[in-house]
């Protein structure tokens, strides 16, 4: 009952986010604006999210490697294919299963695993948050077509989103310090809870915080930091390429607004961020850029196939070479949400 009415809801998200998405525009002028856009800069579009992919696979590993030795190829096959899980069922289980899959192919701690995974979305979410500092120092308020007061908004929102990732940033440094610390303070809940329930999610939550062994090896660290800025800057460039394309005029610090605007859209868990990806994109082109309502829809639906079908497409070849199907890798994220990821 729980899994339909989740259901139920992630389809009532998408229905409508697509229906904002599409309002009031002419699906005969958005297929004129999709036929001429440029295909030069589709295809730089379409290597840069190839770079991304290399360059996200490549900081993870450098985030798993004091766990212990993880090959470049195994971290890129799980990471296409938690992503393709993640676009193509809801609730994305690829955030689940990535870690699990490699864990288990490498003989590392899945729950250790995961935390990189948590690492990961923080240095994402500090990265994004710097360029997007970087676009209000440069941008000039009056150039913009959006509304003053709205442009203001967006500056504090940016500034209060940003001083939390500091804190969190900061939580993070102290649990890669202190793991075995926080395993003990976390056990002292015998008092109240089951003495063996307690040691068990103290167990874990040692575990976990050994994933952060990264943040205790400076080289490690300063290379993952290092790599967060190609990766994010493979985003920016896609989407500059494909407002190109579409002759949407975006500055490139322009598209760390977009950048922003879109991790809010696909904060929504809808399949693919279905929906969500696809209005934070027109809001922010027409709004803040004065692109055309048609043309940014067009916009919109040629990013989202770009960021998300390759991608899928190559997960699901590689989900056949291993031997693994959605039903069953969909069942395995259940399993491992439920019983832990070390089981």
């Amino acid at each position: 009952m729980r899994q339909h009415l989740r259901t139920i809801v992630i389809l009532v998200c998408t229905i409508g986010l697509l229906a904002l998405f599409l309002r009031q525009a002419n699906l005969a002028e958005v297929w004129n604006e999709i036929r001429a856009a440029s295909p030069v800069d589709l295809a730089l579009a379409l290597a840069s999210t190839a770079a991304l992919y290399v360059f996200r696979s490549w900081r993870w590993r450098t985030m798993l490697l004091p766990l212990g030795p993880v090959r470049f190829r195994t971290a890129a096959r799980a990471t296409v294919i938690g992503f393709a899980l993640s676009a193509l069922l809801p609730a994305r289980p690829g955030e689940v299963l990535r870690p699990y899959l490699l864990a288990r192919r490498e003989g590392l701690s899945a729950t250790s695993a995961f935390a990189t995974i948590f690492l990961e979305r923080l240095l994402d979410l500090v990265t994004m948050l710097l360029l997007f500092g970087v676009f209000v120092l440069m941008a000039d308020p009056s150039a913009s077509s959006a509304d003053p007061a709205l442009y203001r908004t967006v500056q504090v929102g940016g500034l209060a989103a940003g001083a939390t990732s500091l804190v969190g940033l900061g939580f993070v440094f102290f649990m890669a310090g202190h793991p075995d610390r926080l395993g003990t303070l976390t056990r002292k809940a015998e008092r109240f809870l089951p003495a063996r329930l307690a040691h068990a999610l103290g167990h874990a939550v040692e575990r976990f915080a050994e994933g952060f062994a990264v943040m205790r090896r400076p080289s490690a660290l300063v290379e993952a930091l290092v790599l967060s800025l190609p990766v994010w800057l493979s985003i920016a460039a896609g989407i500059w390429f494909v407002a190109r394309a579409f002759h949407i005029t975006i500055p490139f610090s322009g598209t760390f607004l977009i950048m922003a605007l879109l991790t809010v859209g696909v904060a929504v868990p809808t399949p693919g961020a279905v929906g969500g990806f696809h209005y934070a994109f027109r809001v922010g082109a027409t709004t803040f850029f004065g692109a055309a309502n048609e043309r940014a829809v067009g916009a919109a639906i040629v990013l989202h196939a770009i960021s998300f079908l390759p991608v899928t497409l190559l997960g699901l070849l590689f989900m056949v070479q291993d031997g693994l199907s959605l039903g069953g890798l969909r069942s395995m994220a259940d399993g491992v949400a439920g019983r832990g990821a070390d089981a």
